[in-house]
């Protein structure tokens, strides 16, 4: 029997054992390996909607501080609260930290929702609080699962910053940013990075880069998010120029950037409820962030 045949055979099979192993692999570096529990953030997300409005000086505020802080510790990061005062209302930020040395990145969110619905098309709504589930609610919930899966032992530093007061802005007596601004004042050592997501759960969920971010982080953070076949939400383009929780930090000199869908229909308004938000926005979010910092700053 004429055996070629079949060492071809098993030489084409061979090839595509290898091919289908190769996949493989490289799916497997894509990929974070500490996975994101999307259930888990969206109870995060329910959780805080459940409180109401965490509007500030409400119960409902000083609920989601005792929340965010309770998830933290139960995941075994140090938690401090910062009790600061900006324009005479007490703020609380909330900083969970854990390792030392350097790279010394920040994540920060905001959990306060907003005093008053002024975007609304109803003018009777234009007085009363923002539910807040994508303007605060969405943000809190990716950093709390970041929370639970980051890797518990590191040389690196990383902080988990929840600010207060971020969305109080063209009401009178307040202004925008004063939890951020409370936070980047008081450090004695400028971070390497700094990462704000904000308004990040719309259910047609598309991130343009910001104009005033740090391009090269920008840059990593879009690669990575089209390495895990992302494109479509993370847009590389630019678009808007944003007052956020980043500003503070470009202030002082430290690379920051702010991840944003400032295309959500529902901002300021009473309509920014669960049913406008996706679980699988805030995954797509928290892996992206898991996989650059495991990838491209090997925190592992």
């Amino acid at each position: 029997m004429n055996t070629k045949p079949r060492r071809i055979f098993a030489l084409v099979v061979l090839i595509l054992v290898i091919i289908a192993i190769a996949i493989i692999l490289i799916n497997l570096q894509n990929k974070p390996s500490q996975v994101f529990n999307t259930d888990r953030a969206w109870q995060d997300v329910l959780a805080q909607m459940q409180m109401g409005p965490r509007t500030p000086g409400s119960k409902a505020h000083q609920q989601a501080v005792d929340y965010i802080q309770a998830e933290l510790e139960k995941a075994g990061w140090k938690v401090e609260i910062q009790e600061t005062e900006r324009m005479g209302h007490p703020i609380q930020n909330i900083i969970a930290k854990r390792g030392s040395g350097s790279p010394w990145v920040i994540f920060g969110a905001h959990y306060d929702s907003r005093l008053v619905a002024d975007h609304d098309p109803l003018l009777s709504n234009q007085t009363l609080p923002v539910p807040g589930a994508n303007d605060g609610a969405s943000g809190v919930a990716v950093l709390l699962e970041m929370a639970r899966v980051l890797p518990k032992s590191s040389d690196k530093q990383v902080w988990l910053v929840f600010f207060d007061a971020e969305d109080q802005g063209r009401i009178e007596g307040w202004d925008w940013i004063l939890g951020s601004r409370a936070v980047a004042e008081s450090l004695t050592k400028k971070p390497n990075t700094v990462v704000i997501i904000d308004m990040i759960g719309d259910a047609n969920l598309n991130i343009y880069r910001e104009i005033s971010s740090d391009k090269a982080i920008t840059d990593a953070i879009w690669y990575t998010a089209d390495k895990l076949g992302y494109s479509n939400q993370f847009i590389n383009e630019e678009k808007y120029n944003i007052l956020d929780d980043h500003q503070p930090f470009l202030e002082l000199g430290i690379p920051a950037i702010d991840i944003i869908d400032f295309d959500y229909p529902y901002w300021h308004t009473m309509s920014d409820a669960e049913d406008q938000i996706s679980p699988a926005s805030l995954s797509i979010v928290g892996n992206t962030l898991i996989t650059w910092l495991e990838g491209d700053l090997g925190l592992k």
